[in-house]
């Protein structure tokens, strides 16, 4: 049997470890994470990671995490795997629409899978890139989530610029920082590119396809950005959460630079 080494990680140790890089009661943050990067023995596992941000941003922080549910995009762009595109028409008219208490994300991780089954934890409405929250502001981060570009300023990641909140980096890079999409809806770059999107969605009552306006995205330059941004602001607080490396940053001042970033090298 193979012997555990290191120290025991648990709520306390783990709350300690978000102040010690940052965190403070009432601020506003959104989670990117990988819960595998903390060690091997986590004391509750997941529950004890969200336990503790939620003890080290208190009851007037607001905690936020992406629990998109891309499953449900249009089969049409399907390439992991593709499906038969006489499929195509039977997925639109008979895919489950989105539900927020019943559709699971895709690729999020396991802390944002647990953390939106938590009491008082609210899901926003868009049906392939809602945000789960928890707090003071978790009603004004995910009401009102857009159908068109929904990682625009119509979704969590505005209300977020507009509460001034942070980014929280947990075992993952600047890959994963979701908020540089809305640099991407509101910078002007060469090869911007309007795409329609499609998701089966349930409106008064019935089940439809609905249509709508999005960004082709692309996060292939985000670790360019967050390495550049980091370099030339100084602005991003690095430290360990038990064995898994963490920055923290205003995600204003993230979007603000990833704009010009684009509009310069895009």
């Amino acid at each position: 049997m193979e012997e555990i080494k290191g120290n025991l990680i648990t709520v306390r140790t783990l709350a300690e470890d978000f102040r010690r890089l940052g965190l403070r009661e009432g601020m506003t943050v959104l989670l990117h994470s990988s819960f595998k990067s903390l060690g091997k023995w986590v004391a509750g596992g997941p529950v004890a990671v969200i336990l503790a941000l939620e003890e080290a941003l208190g009851e007037d922080g607001t905690l936020i995490m992406p629990t998109h549910s891309t499953d449900l995009t249009d089969p049409s762009g399907w390439i992991n795997p593709p499906v038969p595109k006489e499929w195509w028409d039977s997925i639109r008219e008979e895919m489950p629409p989105y539900d927020p208490g019943l559709t699971l994300p895709r690729g999020m991780g396991v802390i944002p899978e647990t953390f939106r089954k938590q009491t008082r934890v609210r899901r926003s409405g868009h049906p392939l890139y809602s945000f789960a929250g928890w707090g003071k502001h978790a009603d004004t981060v995910t009401a009102g989530h857009e159908l068109p570009y929904g990682l625009g300023d119509g979704s969590p990641l505005g209300r977020l610029y507009d509460l001034d909140g942070m980014v929280l980096l947990l075992g993952v890079g600047h890959l994963n920082n979701t908020s540089m999409h809305l640099a991407e809806y509101r910078a002007a770059y060469r090869g911007k590119k309007e795409v329609e999107a499609g998701a089966p969605i349930t409106e008064n009552g019935t089940r439809r396809w609905a249509r709508f306006p999005d960004l082709e995205w692309n996060s292939d330059d985000f670790g360019r950005i967050g390495e550049d941004f980091e370099r030339e602001t100084g602005l991003v607080r690095q430290g360990l959460v038990a064995a898994a490396p963490a920055k923290l940053m205003s995600q204003r001042a993230v979007v603000d630079y990833a704009v010009r970033w684009l509009e310069q090298r895009r």
